[in-house]
Order: C-alpha cells, then sequence, then structure tokens
C-alpha cells in the first residue's frame, strides 16, 4: 500500500491491503484530490442482490492494475493525482430511511474538504444522494450515465430504488437531462424524461468515437458527473451483476468512450452494481476496477491541463 497519497508503490498483487491500487487508506483529506470511497449498499435492488459486496471485490481487483502505468498513455496517474482511499461508509441496515441521508452526508464531507469523489457502489440508487450532494456544492449538473437502464421510471411516491433515481434527480432539478446523456441503454422505457438517450444497438453500429462526439455535443461545457453501471457491459464480460442484459457494450467499447470524455469537466464520478457472487473468475471487479482507474485517469489530465 502507498505510503503517501503521491507515487506508484509495486507490491504483489496476491498480499497487502486491499485499498483501490494500492493508495493509502486514509481520512485525512488535506493534500488530496481526489478520496476512493465504497458504499456498501443494496438494499434498493429490484432483482438479485450481492451489491453489498461490490466495492471490496473491486478493491481486490484493482491489484492487478496497480503496478503499471496507464495504457495506452503510459501515464503515471498517481504521481500527479493525490488519491487517498478513504474506505466505507458504515451504515445500518436495519434503519433502510436513514441510509439516503447518511450518504449524502458522507459525500458532503468528503466535498466540504474540496476533495473530488470516485466511489465504489454498492447499487445505483447511491448515485442519487452523492448526486444530491454534488449539485449543492456545483450546481445543476450533467449527467453522463453508461448503463443498460434508463432508471427512470416513474413512481407516484419516491422510493429507496434503483431504477427510479435520475427520474427523481431530473424532477427536482438535480440533474438537466437536456444536457445529459444515457449511453449503452437496451432496455425499453416509454418516456424519455428530456434524457438525450444512446441506445446499445446505436453504440454498435457507430462506434465509440461517433458517441464520445455525441456526448460532448450534448454536454458541452457543463459541469458533469459520471456514473458507470457494470450491466452497460454485455454480461459475456460482466456476468456479476444484479440485472443482466444482452447485447451490451464491449470493454473495449466502454475504455474507448471513457477516455475520450478527455476535456469534459467532470466532477465526480461512480462504478456500480458490481455482485461478485454472481462471478466464480471476478472479470466483472476487474472490469469496475478498470473503468474506475480510467476515470482517474480523467481526473489526472484535467488537473494537468488546469496547471
Amino acid at each position: 500500500m502507498a505510503k503517501g497519497l503521491l507515487g506508484t508503490d509495486v507490491e504483489p498483487m496476491y498480499s497487502g491491503a486491499n485499498s483501490f491500487m494500492r493508495r493509502k487508506y486514509t481520512r485525512d483529506l488535506r493534500d488530496a484530490d481526489v478520496a476512493i470511497s465504497g458504499i456498501p449498499y443494496d438494499c434498493a435492488t429490484t432483482g438479485r442482490s450481492g451489491t453489498r459486496l461490490g466495492p471490496q471485490a473491486v478493491r481486490k481487483a484493482s491489484a492487478n492494475l496497480a503496478w503499471a502505468p496507464h495504457f495506452p498513455s503510459g501515464l503515471d496517474v498517481f504521481e500527479i493525482l493525490a488519491v487517498a482511499d478513504y474506505g466505507d461508509l458504515v451504515f445500518d441496515p436495519g434503519e433502510p430511511m436513514t441510509i439516503p441521508g447518511a450518504i449524502e452526508t458522507h459525500a458532503k464531507t468528503i466535498l466540504d474538504t474540496d476533495t473530488a469523489m470516485l466511489t465504489l457502489g454498492g447499487d445505483h440508487f447511491v448515485t442519487y444522494p452523492i448526486l444530491k450532494a454534488h449539485a449543492e456544492k456545483h450546481g445543476q449538473l450533467a449527467l453522463i450515465q453508461i448503463d443498460a437502464h434508463s432508471d427512470t421510471w416513474e413512481e407516484d411516491q419516491q422510493r429507496i430504488d434503483h431504477g427510479t433515481m435520475f427520474y427523481h434527480a431530473a424532477k427536482q432539478g438535480i440533474i438537466d437531462p437536456s444536457s445529459s446523456a444515457q449511453v449503452g441503454i437496451r432496455t425499453h422505457n416509454d418516456k424519455t424524461h428530456g434524457f438525450n438517450i444512446i441506445h446499445a444497438p446505436w453504440v454498435h453500429e457507430k462506434g465509440p468515437e461517433a458517441v464520445v462526439a455525441e456526448i460532448k455535443r450534448i454536454v458541452g461545457n457543463r459541469k458533469a458527473y459520471l456514473t458507470f453501471d457494470i450491466d452497460s457491459l454485455d454480461p459475456a464480460f460482466a456476468p456479476g451483476t444484479g440485472t443482466p442484459v444482452t447485447g451490451g457494450l464491449t470493454p473495449h467499447q466502454a475504455l474507448t468512450i471513457l477516455r475520450g470524455l478527455e476535456g469534459i469537466n467532470i466532477v465526480g464520478a461512480d462504478v456500480v452494481e458490481v455482485s461478485p457472487a454472481y462471478d466464480v473468475s471476478d472479470i466483472t471487479a476487474l472490469a469496475g476496477a478498470t473503468m474506475a482507474f480510467e476515470m482517474l485517469y480523467l481526473m489526472a489530465i484535467q488537473k494537468q491541463k488546469k496547471g
């Protein structure tokens, strides 16, 4: 595990503490650019549970990546970006109605130190209270959502549900649907609620470069939050998730899209819905860790350009 917030320390992938990318475990964020934080929550799932084990699995899988610079850039992200592993939010699962507020408070605590967040879920509901905290700091946000599902299904009363939270976030003005992009969608929803939807077949037909161009057109100069649901990947590549849908993105497509987001003003990000019990080979957790590392790369490039 790293001794400080900067630099890369190499040790065997089968040993050591399972911090994300071997970063130092600390809650002292005075010198940190980014805090990695886990939200081990899965009580909002509508199908198979198990994403409470996601942060732990993604951290463990990240040891496969922590020894080398970023590919293909060759950039040592951790010579540029001071990254701390903040650990996980601890909450009482026996008091479910307190959990959304606990997640939001957790996010505010980190953001109040002027540290960016990279969150490991947990089911996708966790993005909603995190978004609320980000919007309080940054104002209304654009959302870049890479996902198999829109998560904008309507409901009369607001529930703790991983399929409805972006419907509420849009209605409440937390995100602006007109400047938001939903990428990889391949489940039917009668209503778009004003979101720009880039369906999975369009991605396959046009290619990831066209997707990047469309995202940049939609988001423009707005501050954006990036959320990556691991079920955006086809279950051939990510079987360990609660609601897998065939016909999804390949890891190559997803990585190309993420790398292409350089230049967008990303203020926060997450990887969610890794459910390791459904994947005996840990390829889903490795995919999640890789996508999270790409997000850190984007943040490092962003810091470089700001000087």
